[in-house]
């Protein structure tokens, strides 16, 4: 099977043996196509040879089925077919409802985005050649490396034989020890192991081992921990090829066989993060301003790297934490990027409108959790309403205010996440994100629940919270070009609300930690010695080669307070706040001063204020007890290092070259010394 993204695409439909009301008219007419659709009753039975037709027909085809997709794809196999196989869901996300029958425009609106094709996210490659630590205590360890050695080459490391029985047969090496750290990747783990010594082959009732024991790091390619222990890495060990699972329990041990076992060989692993350094404001010269994406990386993957960050494509386990709370843009994601996840919304929301959808709600969910949660509502529950289009993403974690927001902005009366609650402690950025939209939502007058997040494991609960939810009046639909930058779309985003609220506000007062806002010179002391310029990792303060000048751009401010670490008198603070004025985009002065000239050529350079405070203190130092002395004060760089030099005072003066003794000079001396009778070394001295 060849994918021919230039293809015409093929879409067939099935009603599930009539458990969902399709009107084939309706929804060819949704679609843009110039004839009814033709709706199957059984395609994966009595419909094959349908399918079996548009697989040889070299066109590119799609079936609005998930549950069969293996059989498809199985009996595409079998064919001469040059097209491209896709699938998707419009039963368990739109016909199995008890809003089935008005689910036709939804359907349309799920069809449609399923024939977007998405920019590929760039990957990895990771290579293991199956060599498995297993680490633990007792006949445990020796039983799993023991099913291990068909597939893998294990390394069974005992920190306590307990009732390890030695085996009849060395398949295995063993060895005693107590793990004690460890780090790297799939293919590359190097474990650290105290009093590691290998099995005596003449142990026999029980195991022995050599004596002694040293402190050992032991390279791997897997690891499978039976130890019980805290996990090896951050994160809850949530690293590729690393598996942790309590001994105790055989169904977890049997999994966790099944699941390394088939590690090996070579693996290609999506890079879901992009970061571009050159606009990351972690830091500048040493002053740390934002660790948004260090606070809120659940595997360690980022790790600061001087001025920036450094993020490990094969520790990143995906989530988009990062990117959600990245204030630059600097961390973004690529699975989806941002403007395939836009399109993939403005697609959704501009076809469920033209098929007569009304006040559409967006429940952005994860292939996992989010898919079994809307399933277990579809077949034992009301379903989803009629109004609720899910979209699936890798991780709804990666979505940022700004996204949130662009789903209003594209016509969503609402926006949903439904998160995965198995690890709450990393909800904070999502919720924070979410907490964010609504307030500057709010102020616009929409109303604070605009965006909701949802974390639930019971699907009665979020079938509830779908239901019952407070009907909201659709918004306006605007079309938006994910263009340009983070900030730049969020701004066109919020442009686009603004100018169709209820209520329009110039200035919105946002939470401690926003990424948008002012800030606030004490302009008294303020020396303009410009510290602060040098230092903003977003440009958003700036000075004038002219003149010293302060001066700055509120739209490019981030709120990372690198400047406020920065300045020696300490007189930044930082205001949080969305300006929607266009003044925000301008240079704002803050300060200004008439320079200082120098009193030798008459150069500008430095604040006037600035060199008569200086010249006034040390006015009396020891250094400066003359105006000659306090003159230099007062001049510029090139004419002070001048004057110094002519001064007969130069710091960086040498004195006087010395003779250069020469071959005739030491000639000359051994004659005289002969003439003497005196010895050469006497001239020496």
């Amino acid at each position: 099977m060849v994918n021919n993204a230039t293809a015409a695409t093929r879409i067939m439909v099935c009603n599930c043996q009539k458990t969902m009301e399709i009107d084939g008219q309706k929804l060819g007419a949704a679609l843009g196509q110039d004839g009814p659709m033709s709706v199957h009753t059984e395609l994966c039975r009595g419909g094959l040879d349908a399918f079996r037709k548009a697989a040889v027909s070299g066109e590119n085809v799609h079936v609005a089925c998930t549950q069969e997709a293996p059989l498809f794809l199985e009996v595409a196999e079998g064919l001469e077919a040059k097209g491209a196989f896709g699938f998707n869901n419009i039963r368990e996300n739109a016909g199995w409802s008890e809003a089935g029958a008005k689910a036709l425009p939804k359907m349309a609106a799920l069809l449609a985005e399923a024939g977007h094709q998405p920019q590929m996210a760039p990957s990895l490659s990771l290579e293991s050649n199956g060599v498995c630590l297993v680490i633990g205590a007792g006949q445990h360890v020796l039983d799993a490396a023991a099913q291990l050695a068909g597939r893998l080459s294990p390394i069974a490391v005992m920190s306590d034989p307990l009732d390890a029985i030695p085996p009849s047969e060395a398949r295995f090496p063993i060895f005693k020890g107590k793990t004690r750290s460890a780090n790297g990747v799939l293919g590359r783990f190097n474990v650290v192991i105290e009093g590691y010594a290998a099995a005596l082959p003449s142990s026999r009732g029980e195991l022995s081992f050599e004596a002694g024991g040293v402190r050992q790091e032991v390279a791997c390619d897997l690891i499978l921990d039976l130890s019980g222990g805290p996990a090896l890495f951050t994160g809850h060990g949530r690293r590729d090829g690393y598996v942790a699972v309590d001994a105790g329990d055989p169904a977890a041990v049997a999994r966790a066989l099944f699941e390394i076992s088939d590690m090996v060989g070579e693996f290609e692993k999506p890079r879901y993060i992009a970061y571009d350094a050159g606009i990351c404001a972690h830091a500048r010269s040493g002053q740390v301003g934002c660790t948004n994406c260090l606070d809120v990386c659940p595997l360690g993957a980022i790790q600061p790297a001087g001025d920036k960050v450094a993020i490990d494509p094969a520790i990143c386990g995906g989530c988009g934490n990062c990117a959600s709370v990245c204030p630059t843009g600097a961390a973004s994601y690529v699975l989806p990027y941002r403007g395939d996840l836009v399109q993939r919304m403005q697609i959704i929301l501009q076809t469920y409108a033209k098929a007569g959808g009304k006040r559409p709600v967006l429940l952005a969910h994860d292939g996992k959790h989010g898919t079994e949660m809307i399933s277990a509502m579809a077949r034992f529950g009301r379903g989803l309403p009629g109004n609720v289009i899910p979209i699936s993403l890798n991780s709804v974690l990666m979505l940022g205010h700004d996204a949130m927001a662009a789903a209003l902005a594209l016509g969503a009366g609402r926006l949903v996440v439904l998160a995965p609650p198995q690890h709450p402690e990393e909800l904070t950025a999502i919720e924070q994100q979410g907490a964010l939209a609504n307030a500057i939502l709010a102020a616009l007058g929409y109303g604070d629940t605009r965006v909701a997040v949802i974390v639930e494991r019971d699907p009665d609960a979020v079938e509830t919270a779908l239901h019952e939810s407070e009907p909201l009046a659709a918004m306006a639909a605007h079309g938006l070009l994910a263009a340009g930058s983070k900030r730049e779309v969020a701004r066109s985003v919020f442009a686009l609300l603004h100018e169709d609220a209820p209520n329009k506000p110039e200035l919105i007062e946002l939470p401690a930690g926003a990424p948008y806002g002012r800030i606030k010179v004490n302009v008294e002391g303020c020396t303009l010695c410009l510290a602060c310029v040098g230092a903003c990792p977003a440009n958003a303060l700036r000075d004038n080669p002219d003149k010293p000048q302060l001066s700055f751009v509120e739209a490019a401010c981030v709120q990372c307070g690198v400047c406020v670490a920065t300045c020696p008198e300490k007189v930044i603070t930082l205001e949080p706040r969305y300006n929607f004025k266009s003044e925000a985009l301008a240079p704002d002065v803050i300060k200004t001063e008439e320079p200082f000239h120098c009193v030798s050529c008459g150069k500008a350079f430095g604040a006037k204020s600035s060199i008569e405070r200086i010249v006034d203190k040390l006015r009396g130092h020891s250094m400066f007890q003359s105006e000659e002395q306090l003159k230099l004060i007062q001049m510029c760089d090139n004419c002070r290092v001048v004057t110094l030099a002519n001064s007969g005072n130069d710091p960086f003066a040498k004195g006087a070259r010395p003779k250069m003794r020469t071959t005739d000079d030491y000639l000359a001396e051994q004659k005289a010394a002969d003439a003497k009778g005196r010895k050469p070394d006497d001239f020496l001295g």
